[in-house]
């Protein structure tokens, strides 16, 4: 069961210009936030987190998993298993990533299909194997490893409509989007670069699509070939799946 949170801004919705690099004001009301999975739906067993981790949002990132999604692989057993691994880091894992995750290190994570599903409460700061600031980030992210496979359409779209909701919802603008990469400079290379692609450039597609979101608009959300030397399977499909989506979008 899937429950829909209702949210919408009716006036005074300020977005940062992605061009002119100024704050234009949106009137009109935003759309909806896309159905997810709450935490309780999928059976989060998370430890408590103290109120020293409590933070006020003021960015939202965007990684991903960085392990390869098989067309079997079960998003919610993949919750439950990193939320589960998360509390016995400092058992498993060398320093300095022996620290202990008292729930899942992201805010919502966003399956194959599209589904998106709530991870650590929004009023807590993100958990990370990297070195940044962690206060103040959202952290979304996508299931796979965008190093060696391509996102899907429908999670890129939900990412879409997931952060501009996010946006909306903690008064941020377009410009409040960023990537671990950028945060961690140096460090990473999340969220891979067939997603990475999206969010880099001038102008970066990702941005102008949540952008057109917030203005009430249905963007046209087009993705593109694969990367020259990059990965050519699409996430959740088999190989021959993906070269015939190659052969129609060449």
């Amino acid at each position: 069961m899937k429950k829909r949170i209702g949210f919408s801004v009716t006036t005074g919705l300020l977005l940062l210009g992605l061009r002119l690099g100024i704050a234009e004001e949106v009137r009109g009301e935003v759309p909806r936030p896309p159905r997810f999975v709450t935490a309780e739906e999928w059976g989060s067993q998370p430890d408590p987190i103290g109120d020293d981790r409590r933070h006020t949002p003021r960015y939202v990132t965007l990684h991903h998993a960085g392990v390869v999604w098989t067309p079997d692989r079960d998003p919610v057993t993949f919750l439950r298993n990193l939320q589960a691994w998360g509390k016995r880091r400092p058992e498993l894992e060398p320093p300095p990533r022996n620290t202990y995750w008292p729930d899942l290190p992201y805010h919502f994570l966003i399956a194959s299909d599209g589904q998106i599903f709530a991870g650590r409460p929004v009023i807590y700061e993100p958990e990370s194997n990297t070195q940044y600031e962690l206060a103040g980030h959202l952290g979304v992210e996508l299931m796979g490893n965008f190093e060696e496979q391509r996102p899907s359409q429908p999670q890129v779209e939900s990412a879409v409509r997931l952060v501009a909701w996010l946006l909306a919802e903690h008064g941020l603008p377009v410009s409040a989007i960023s990537t671990h990469a950028k945060v961690a400079a140096g460090q990473t290379s999340c969220p891979g670069r067939d997603f990475a692609r999206y969010l880099e450039g001038e102008p970066a597609p990702f941005p102008e699509w949540v952008a057109q979101v917030l203005q009430g608009q249905t963007p046209q959300i087009e993705l593109g070939p694969p990367l020259e030397g990059g990965p050519t399977q699409v996430i959740g499909t088999s190989a021959a799946e993906s070269a015939t989506e190659q052969a129609v979008i060449e």
